[in-house]
């Protein structure tokens, strides 16, 4: 198992592939087996890196909420220890709030952007109240809540469906603490309209058809605030078009990744 130490919590990662380097971060509260069918399909022409955000998959969790600053930090120094100056990052939903925080810790890392499912503004008030109802009943109840609760937002096919017991099974993997640090970090999170607007490098943002979570108007937004960039919707799917529509997503993902410089 690979495995990187970063402020004394071990973090675990999977490096496959050959070609471009590209960077998944997966999305709450899932792992970066989430990124399965990608790595599957393209892995022979791109080289990925997929680490388990601190507390998810085989990661530790360390203290304190799981900001998307020290998941951005615990990305960098991934790139560090594996000696890459700069590779393609792309993120689905919490793991698109971590790579815009990663655009705004080093922006000269990233030579292209993937957004998928995901949204630049910041939590509102009501937002945040919400993340820390659901951290504590995390915490009290367990994450099977959480589960009955977003599971069906996540994907369009319904939880019954074969994508969502494969989505229901990542999440239970899941322990409390993680799921109430993720959401406590993501309440924490910047808005990051401002560091989009300075990117200048190629971007990708991709949003499922039927996503009620960060619904296309997020997407639009963040395509408008990128010069040059380019918006894909992905028909059949909701929040995780990755794992439920992957030939589709596979498709678009490599399409813009042939279109990059080597």
């Amino acid at each position: 198992m690979l495995t990187i130490t970063v402020e004394g919590t071990p973090l675990h990662y999977r490096d496959v592939g050959q070609g471009l380097p590209v960077l998944l971060l997966h999305a709450f509260p899932l792992h970066g087996e989430a990124f399965d069918k990608q790595v599957a399909a393209l892995s022979g022409r791109y080289r990925f890196i997929v680490p388990d955000h601190r507390g998810f998959g085989e990661s530790e969790l360390g203290q304190g909420p799981t900001e998307m600053t020290r998941l951005a930090q615990d990305s960098l120094a991934l790139l560090d220890s594996l000696k890459l100056d700069s590779v393609v990052v792309g993120g689905v939903s919490m793991g698109g709030y971590a790579a815009m925080a990663l655009l705004r810790e080093d922006a000269g890392r990233v030579r292209g952007l993937v957004l998928v499912d995901t949204q630049a503004t910041a939590d509102d008030e009501a937002g945040r109240a919400r993340r820390e109802a659901s951290a504590k009943e995390a915490l009290e109840k367990g994450v099977e809540p959480l589960v009955q609760t977003l599971l069906p937002k996540l994907v369009a096919a319904g939880p019954d469906s074969p994508v969502g017991r494969e989505v229901a099974a990542m999440m239970r993997t899941a322990s409390p603490a993680a799921v109430a640090a993720a959401q406590r970090g993501m309440a924490l999170r910047a808005d990051s309209k401002d560091i989009l607007a300075r990117y200048a490098g190629p971007a990708l943002i991709v949003v499922g058809e039927h996503d009620t979570v960060t619904p296309l108007e997020k997407a639009r937004q963040m395509a408008d605030l990128i010069s040059g960039a380019h918006l894909e919707v992905i028909p059949g799917a909701a929040h995780l078009p990755n794992q439920e529509q992957p030939e589709r997503f596979n498709a678009v993902l490599d399409r813009f990744l042939a279109s990059l410089p080597t």
